[in-house]
């Protein structure tokens, strides 16, 4: 029987059920097969971070996945520009999972890297994608809010680390707070250095999902929430929104979000 949450109880990230978070059940549901808003995802990413680096001849050092969870497509979409990637992960058994496939994918990450392989900077390093992806991506089981905070007692510092970042359907999915949700798009910006390309997904107008036989909060979020999320941060933005039927993985939600662009140059924000 699912455990759901009353309608007018706020939920916030403390309170969900992160050590039951059950990757396989996730997996079944969202990323056996290739959807097709994943496709489409996939594509404008792939094409936004290989129009950044056209004209750069070095790879960044660093690139991050924030709430990876058990979704790797938006490491495989900084594989060919990162040096190292980090997977910041909370849920232990999804930190289980990646750390699983940073020793070798599963087959059914093929078709979502077929999609990217439609780009050039993907293509050249497709023989050797397995091998790369092991040895440059690393996982960090951790909380989000507490990414900006490190390096004040001693440990290392995060806030502008990372020269590259994406943050796939976490800050609406984390909670039912929308104070929540500013604050976790803000962890994953401030952790950006200036000019870092970046893509962040969102659920639109998601009242909870279920991953296996528990609820999850999450936080109704419009495109216009996250363009103001955004805006303080990024000097260049581009919004989509993917409303259509067939753009629908689950019941509970309206629309598919995308944003993609550049960390601004200040470091105020």
């Amino acid at each position: 029987m699912t455990s759901r949450a009353p309608v007018d109880t706020c939920v916030l990230n403390s309170d969900a059920p992160w050590d039951e978070f059950d990757p396989s059940a996730y997996l079944a549901q969202n990323y056996r097969d290739l959807l097709d808003v994943d496709a489409e995802i996939l594509s404008l990413m792939r094409d936004h971070f290989s129009r950044h680096f056209a004209d750069q001849a070095e790879r960044p050092i660093l690139g991050i996945d924030i709430g990876a969870g058990a979704n790797l497509y938006p490491a495989l979409a900084m594989l060919p520009w990162c040096e190292e990637i980090t997977l910041f992960e909370r849920a232990p058994k999804n930190v289980g999972y990646l750390q699983e496939q940073c020793d070798g994918l599963d087959p059914d990450w093929d078709a979502f890297w077929k999609v990217l392989c439609e780009s050039k900077p993907y293509a050249d390093i497709d023989g050797e994608r397995t091998e790369r992806f092991h040895q440059t991506v690393r996982v960090e089981e951790g909380n989000l809010f507490e990414l900006g905070r490190r390096g004040l007692f001693g440990g290392p510092a995060t806030r502008g680390k990372w020269q590259m970042g994406t943050m796939f359907f976490v800050a609406e999915s984390i909670s039912t707070s929308h104070k929540e949700f500013r604050q976790a798009v803000r962890c994953f910006m401030r952790s950006l250095a200036p000019g870092a390309p970046f893509a962040a997904a969102f659920m639109e107008g998601s009242r909870g999902y279920d991953v296996g036989n528990r609820h999850f909060p999450a936080c109704d979020v419009d495109e216009a929430q996250v363009k103001q999320s955004l805006r303080k941060f990024a000097g260049e933005i581009e919004t989509k929104r993917l409303g259509e039927v067939s753009h629908m993985v689950r019941p509970g939600h309206t629309g598919i979000i995308l944003a993609y662009g550049k960390r601004n140059q200040g470091r105020r924000s």
